[in-house]
Formats: structure tokens, C-alpha cells, sequence
């Protein structure tokens, strides 16, 4: 999942970063709630996580949720607080949010409830007569043809997920660098070839009907039929 998170520079917010990472999603990180409608606004993601655990950013956010609701893409909106009551809950899901955490909650749960709220945009593609190809399965980390299953890599799910979201069409490199990347501000084109090789061979070696193509000067495709 492509994850926008907004949070305080705090040991306890770089521990969900971090966690988030780990479970191969591609996140975006800003501290401060408007440069995060800012970039909401850019370009599409499937989640928007809105950490308030202070009173100032409490108090923001109430002003900010119906413009996060608006965004391209509609993308789940969820909010973790700390120390509010059921009334306060209530009023951020009436703002606009999908979901509201407080503190303590499970990573787990967190994760759970993203992918149940964002299920019916799940990475797959499907052929002319609307039977499913090729699909990526986030709990097992497997990219799934049929009867096939390959276990892929952390960057190479998200490299593979970025192409489905427009499979059979030619993905710039930069974007997905963006996405398999975007903890990192540069990143050496050579190792967006590597990941792309190495995912070539387990196709191949795997029997895949689906094809990595170069798109020469560009960037490269997912032919998945």
C-alpha cells in the first residue's frame, strides 16, 4: 500500500515508520499536517495515517479532515490520538475519518484495518474478459499467477505493486523509484535494473505467463496478459 504518514519527529512515531516499512509498504513521511495535505494532493495513495497525540495537533486536525477526505485517489483516512474521549472519536469520524486509533494500539490491527478499508483496490490485474492474472498477496509477500506463487523481496513488491497499478502500461522510472524508495532522496537508477532483473529470472524460472518489458529512455511495464 502506498501510505502517507503524518507524525511528530518522536521515538514512538519512527517505531510505526519504521514497522510500516517492514511490512513492505511503500510510506511518505512529513511532520506537519498541511504539508501533508500538501503532498496528498501530488499524487494518489491508498492511506492517509494522521498521528495527533498532542492537544495543538488535535486541534488542527479537526480543521483538516474533510480537505484529507477529499483527496485524489479517496484515500482511507485514519487517525491515531491520545487521551480523547468516545465524543471526540466521534466528531473526527464525522470530519472525515475512516478510522480513529488512540494510544496504546496494535500495529497489527493498524494494518488490518487499512488493507480491510482500502480491499477493493487490491494490486491485481485482469484480462479482457474480467478473469484475474496476476495478483500480489501483501500478508505472504507473494506475487500470485494462477496457480504459480513466487515469495518476493520487500523493494520488489512494491516495484511490482507500482506497476500493476497500471499494468500493460509503460511506469516512468522515476515514479517508481518514488514508490519502492521514498525514504530516500536519491537513488542510483542501477538499482531499479537489479530489482527488475532479479524479478525477470523468478518469472521466468516460475513458468509466469507476465513479462517485465524496458520501455527504452522511459521506464518499464507489467505485461500481465
Amino acid at each position: 500500500m502506498r501510505i502517507l504518514l503524518i507524525s511528530p519527529a518522536r521515538t514512538e512515531c519512527a517505531f510505526l515508520g519504521k514497522a510500516l516499512r517492514e511490512s513492505a509498504h511503500s510510506v511518505q513521511s512529513t511532520d506537519d499536517l498541511r504539508d501533508g495535505l500538501y503532498l496528498g494532493s501530488l499524487e494518489p495513495f491508498d492511506a492517509v495515517l494522521a498521528v495527533a497525540i498532542d492537544e495543538n495537533a488535535s486541534r488542527s486536525l479537526d480543521g483538516l479532515l474533510p480537505a484529507f477526505a477529499k483527496l485524489p485517489g479517496s484515500p482511507a483516512v485514519i487517525v491515531i490520538m491520545s487521551d480523547v474521549t468516545a465524543r471526540e472519536r466521534a466528531k473526527a469520524l464525522r470530519a472525515g475519518a475512516d478510522a480513529c486509533f488512540v494510544t496504546p494500539y496494535s500495529i497489527m490491527e493498524l494494518q488490518e484495518r487499512m488493507r480491510a478499508l482500502r480491499r477493493g483496490t487490491t494490486a491485481a490485474t485482469r484480462d479482457p474478459a474480467g478473469r484475474q492474472t496476476i495478483r500480489l498477496e501483501s500478508a505472504t509477500r507473494e506475487l500470485v499467477e494462477g496457480k504459480r506463487r513466487i515469495c518476493i523481496g520487500k523493494r520488489e513488491f512494491l516495484l511490482v505493486e507500482c506497476l500493476l497499478r497500471q499494468a500493460n502500461l509503460p511506469v516512468p522510472r522515476d515514479e517508481l523509484i518514488r514508490y519502492a524508495w521514498p525514504e530516500k532522496e536519491s537513488v542510483d537508477p542501477a538499482s531499479v535494473n537489479l530489482i527488475v532483473a532479479r524479478l525477470r529470472k523468478k518469472l521466468e524460472a516460475h513458468g509466469f505467463a507476465a513479462q517485465l518489458d524496458t520501455v527504452n529512455r522511459y521506464g518499464y511495464q507489467l505485461r500481465a496478459w
